[in-house]
């Protein structure tokens, strides 16, 4: 994006994280991109939102060029842009990222979906983490209103994110002992 006058602030893009490529491979190891719905992911999701009194909440899982959502909980879109990705900031913090009120961030600020009708104020993404401590993306939580969680809301945020690590780790292993009984028939 290019500023358009001398007050106007330019978007800052998430930074890339210093192990993005064995991120990236954990990532495409867990073969869970473009996968279809999965009734245990959704239904995290929408504990999320019903937690932390939000109108939606995600699981999104960030690769080389996009946010992929794995779950979305009143939410149309199954992807967006890397670049404009608040889930793409939360994998290079540590523990729960907050932004209380995106339109006084200036990561955020002129971010499209913070200024589109109804855009993005409040977001809280937990990072959803490999077995091997590499953070793919993240469960969060999304509103229209600036707003702040409560410490219990931010603990289960973290619980619900930590579920959804534990399947991803369980859905994968699953798939090898398939494939390792396939090849032994």
């Amino acid at each position: 994006m290019q500023s358009t006058g001398a007050n106007a602030t330019e978007m800052i893009k998430p930074p890339i994280p210093e192990n993005e490529t064995e991120r990236l491979k954990a990532l495409y190891e867990l073969e869970i991109l473009d996968t279809k719905e999965e009734r245990v992911f959704d239904g995290l999701t929408s504990l999320a939102a019903y937690i932390c009194k939000t109108p939606m909440a995600l699981i999104s899982l960030v690769d080389a060029n996009r946010q992929w959502f794995k779950s979305r909980y009143n939410l149309s879109e199954t992807e967006t842009s890397r670049d404009v990705s608040f889930c793409a900031h939360a994998i290079v913090h540590n523990g729960t990222f907050t932004v209380a009120d995106a339109t006084k961030d200036e990561r955020f600020a002129d971010n499209p979906f913070v200024t589109a009708d109804n855009g993005v104020r409040f977001y809280a993404g937990s990072p959803v983490v490999t077995p091997d401590g590499y953070k793919v993306g993240t469960l969060c939580v999304v509103d229209q209103v600036a707003r702040e969680l409560s410490v219990g809301q931010l603990a289960a945020l973290r619980e619900l994110s930590f579920q959804v690590s534990s399947h991803l780790e369980l859905r994968q292993k699953i798939k090898i002992l398939t494939r390792t009984a396939a090849t032994k028939q």
